[in-house]
């Protein structure tokens, strides 16, 4: 199972603004496209498509099936993105949720039972082609401040610099100091608000072979 396509609610010029190159509504990174659908669409990451997915219920993660074939052709970004690390989504309940995926055939990698510095008690990887999904356990006043249990969510990007330092130099004041990432041997930024994006975005350096 791989992702066809990501829809974002943000308009392309936002996009081009930070160094993607755009062929109209759609941005190419890697083998994924992400479709730029503009502010009516609503806020932030808001569905995708995965090919090879056979339908069933993604515990609230709006997810459509796609047969369409891998982009023809690999755009070179002008801000040096190279590819998608990874996916994030938000569970108040990761167990009900990492059920749920397995239920419809996503590949669980491996549940991660330590915090992350943002405050996150647990993390469930799944491979999804060159792309990880990451499903992040709420933490619990989180839960308590939106009311109790929902459904899953997508909350943001993670992308691959060829050259961090220089995509961060090239991004100035709308991106974070870099800093150690939690995957030991990588380094990360974050795009800051004034970047425009409704979407979270990190900034990374290569991966390790594996998540395994």
């Amino acid at each position: 199972m791989t992702i066809d396509e990501l829809t974002v609610a943000d308009p392309p010029g936002a996009w081009a603004a930070l160094g993607f190159e755009l062929d109209g509504d759609t941005c190419v990174v890697g083998d994924v496209r992400i479709r730029l659908a503009g502010t009516e669409a609503g806020k932030g990451l808001t569905g995708w498509s995965l090919r090879g997915f056979g339908g069933g219920e993604l515990d609230g993660l709006p997810t459509a099936r796609s047969e369409g074939p891998s982009p023809a052709e690999q755009p070179q970004h002008p801000n040096g993105i190279a590819a998608i690390d990874h996916v994030v989504a938000i569970s108040s309940d990761l167990d009900r949720t990492v059920a749920a995926l397995e239920a419809a055939g996503l590949d669980l990698r491996r549940v991660r039972e330590e915090p992350t510095p943002a405050g996150a008690p647990r993390q469930a990887f799944f491979r999804l082609g060159a792309v990880i999904l990451e499903v992040v356990q709420a933490p619990e006043e989180a839960i308590e401040r939106t009311g109790g249990d929902r459904p899953a969510f997508f909350w943001g990007l993670a992308f691959v610099a060829s050259d961090l330092d220089s995509t961060v130099a090239g991004l100035e004041d709308r991106v974070s100091e870099i800093r150690p990432a939690v995957q030991p041997g990588r380094r990360i930024a974050t795009l800051r608000r004034s970047a425009g994006l409704s979407v979270p975005v990190a900034l990374m350096t290569q991966p390790p072979a594996s998540i395994d």
